[in-house]
């Protein structure tokens, strides 16, 4: 699965590599946790920035409160199952992020961090489908998650799933309102590792509070638990 991603791009940044405008200001963002609004690019709304909140409510689930438990979609059964498969159809949406976390199991009671990034940690963007609800309130919010797949080798050594990352290519097909289911499920493949890094960061991630730019920097297993043989 996928719990906790970065966004620490600028504006700018996010507005050269997309493409779209960003209505607003935004902030770095190195923590980002399920429940919690961030920006996403809509196949309704490509040329722009929309910004949802991570944990959807599904269509037949109305007036319910921002979902912790739809936070991610296996790609495999996406498009069959029925809490996604109007979402996947009709409302897709890429994530824009730079890194995403794992935590690897050290023992009963012990895991470590690590994230993962593309070469030269450059922005890229998750496969998403996104939501409509009314609240309590009569108001209209909306919601995203992301898509997963299998994990790549690297990945892997981690945990079995990693999220879908498209390429600048499939991201225009995800967003594309005419692309077919085929041409769509081909999308939802284990990026390549080759292009991929990863390395170990500080458990001060652990805490959805931290969102600092020290957490998305490399940490030595020393700094993580003072013990190098964890590692061993």
């Amino acid at each position: 699965m996928c719990g906790r991603y970065s966004l620490a791009k600028s504006k700018i940044e996010l507005e050269e590599r997309f493409q779209a405008e960003m209505p607003g200001e935004f902030n770095p963002r190195y923590n980002v946790a399920p429940t919690q609004l961030m920006p996403v690019i809509t196949s309704d709304s490509p040329e722009g920035f929309s910004h949802f909140y991570w944990g959807i409510t599904p269509e037949f689930s109305k007036n319910k409160p921002v979902s912790q438990k739809f936070i991610n979609a296996r790609g495999e059964t996406i498009s069959e199952k029925v809490s996604f498969k109007t979402a996947f159809q009709k409302r897709r949406c890429i994530i824009p992020a730079d890194g995403f976390y794992e935590w690897k199991q050290l023992g009963k009671k012990s895991k470590s961090p690590y994230r993962f990034v593309l070469e030269n940690e450059k922005a890229f963007a998750f496969a998403g489908i996104w939501e409509e609800y009314e609240n309590e309130n009569g108001e209209n919010k909306h919601t995203f998650l992301i898509i997963t797949t299998e994990a790549n080798p690297m990945v892997s050594e981690i945990h079995d799933r990693m999220p879908v990352i498209l390429t600048p290519e499939t991201e225009k097909l995800w967003l594309d309102k005419q692309t077919e289911l085929e041409a769509l499920k081909s999308c939802l493949q284990p990026y390549d590792q080759a292009k991929m890094m990863s390395y170990p960061v500080s458990p001060m991630v652990n805490q959805v509070s931290n969102d600092s730019p020290s957490l998305i920097k490399k940490t030595s297993p020393m700094d993580q638990f003072g013990n190098y043989t964890l590692f061993g």
